[in-house]
């Protein structure tokens, strides 16, 4: 890629530290000193903070949960949608587990609930088909020891520094990577700012976890400063978005992110002094379809699975996929792995397919008139939830419990109530069912269409039996 005659604004570290300050400054928030917990209308309770381990819970109870950890430690490091809000697994994980067990999130995305579990002591594995979920929830679950910590903290500001001071004629086309529409998501000079960048991330005298880090800072700015909308899950560029991204804007989003990721990154491997015996792992080439692990080897599974129609996981990171180098071409490959995939061909649904479920099968029908192809994915979904909800069964211990965080969604304009459908499926496979309860969503971080929205996630309590004669079949 040529060079560029436009011109870069100069930047001074300390300009971009004091605005740094001024953003934090104004991100503090009090926090209460104890849970919060009273009845919002007139059959919603409100738990504000920490959930209580021992919280009262009836089944069919609503509750509203509101969120204060969203961004704290290394949860923040990165945004990533449809996420778990840390109190949640947090408050799971301490209820139905104990301290040196072993914890599995069969759809573990960013990793909040294997950050949860090792800051609680507990042992964990994240299975995610996305090479870059899996590379975040590393990133996020690797505590920094004391080398590292100094090293982190040495080559921040000359790492900054070098940033700041761009030099465009470094970067050469060797250095850029290319993709389908990068000319499109990027403006030329921003190109050249996220490749220069990167090299200088690249050249760091420093150890992997360092490097891993800095790149997760890195990834962190591309949808910021891509021409794509910031609020929309797929990487879309809007022709009505009056986003504007001016030279220099990677170089000084990238040394924001750095200098707030950092104090967070400190605080987390702090944090994590007592938890040096304790696992985390994230294996390649697994599927929450095909769990390969012992039987009866995880004492909790905690999850909150992709839903049916919902977030295109691919689409949604592909800039971020592009530039850490895990792909260079389609995602449609990719795509075909996830559960709840829209990436089906015509000869999948022909014919209407049925699920054994009967409240499902009727609603699949209706979509089917309408729309035959979201019939077929609807049908897949669930299939691909039974095939998850007997791998987690088989690597259960008797008595472990399966905790999964679901919503509903329409399609078609037709309400497809995924968890009744799963608590049908999961009594089938010899899960008891202990209970389950509902959380409310207030707020949506990222813009959806009304009708597709979320409104309420369902939090299914299920127990595998402890006896071995009365564990169900398939």
């Amino acid at each position: 890629m040529q060079t560029t005659s436009v011109s870069y604004y100069p930047i001074s570290l300390r300009e971009v530290k004091l605005k740094v300050n001024r953003k934090n400054g104004r991100r503090v928030r009090r926090k209460p000193s104890y849970p919060q917990i009273f009845l919002f209308g007139e059959d919603i309770v409100r738990v504000e903070g920490e959930i209580p381990v021992d919280l009262p819970v009836e089944q069919g109870q609503r509750f509203l949960f509101i969120s204060h950890d969203q961004t704290i430690l290394t949860h923040g490091l990165h945004k990533y949608p449809a996420k778990f809000f840390p109190e949640l697994p947090r408050w799971l994980i301490k209820r139905y587990s104990n301290e040196g067990e072993r914890v599995l999130d069969p759809f573990s995305g960013s990793g909040t609930t294997n950050v949860e579990a090792l800051l609680n002591r507990r042992h964990s594995v994240g299975i995610d088909v996305d090479p870059f979920s899996r590379y975040l929830a590393r990133v996020k679950t690797t505590p920094l020891n004391r080398d590292e910590l100094e090293l982190l903290e040495l080559s921040r500001d000359k790492l900054l520094q070098s940033v700041l001071d761009f030099q465009p004629s470094l970067v050469g086309d060797a250095d850029i990577p290319k993709f389908p529409y990068r000319d499109q998501w990027f403006k030329k000079e921003i190109t050249l700012e996220l490749a220069y960048i990167r090299k200088k991330v690249e050249e760091l005298d420093a150890d992997a976890g360092v490097k891993d880090f800095f790149k997760i800072c890195f990834s962190s700015i591309l949808r910021s400063v891509s021409n794509a909308d910031d609020n929309c899950t797929r990487t879309v560029v809007r022709k009505k978005l009056n986003k504007e991204i001016c030279p220099s804007d990677a170089l000084t989003n990238f040394s924001e992110a750095v200098l707030i990721n950092v104090p967070k990154m400190l605080e987390f491997s702090q944090r994590c002094q007592n938890a040096k015996d304790i696992f985390v792992e994230f294996p390649d080439n697994q599927d929450a379809r095909s769990i390969k692990y012992p039987e009866d080897y995880f004492d909790l599974a905690v999850t909150s699975p992709p839903y049916a129609n919902a977030v295109d996981y691919p689409r949604t990171h592909q800039l971020e996929i592009y530039w850490l180098g895990f792909e260079t071409g389609s995602l449609t490959p990719l795509k075909k792995k996830h559960v709840g995939t829209e990436s089906v061909s015509a000869a999948d649904y022909r014919s209407l397919h049925k699920t054994a479920v009967k409240e499902a099968d009727d609603v699949i029908a209706k979509i089917y008139k309408k729309d035959p192809r979201r019939a077929y994915i609807a049908y897949k979904y669930l299939e691909d939830m039974r095939k998850n909800l007997r791998e987690v069964h088989k690597v259960l211990k008797r008595g472990g419990y399966y905790i999964l965080v679901v919503g509903n969604n329409r399609i078609r304009n037709e309400l497809f109530e995924n968890w009744k459908y799963i608590l049908t499926m999961a009594r089938e496979i010899g899960f008891k069912v202990e209970t389950y309860f509902a959380s409310e969503i207030i707020k949506h971080f990222i813009k959806v269409p009304r009708e597709e929205r979320i409104n309420t996630d369902w939090i299914l309590v299920l127990k595998k039996s402890s006896s071995e004669s009365s564990s169900g079949g398939c």
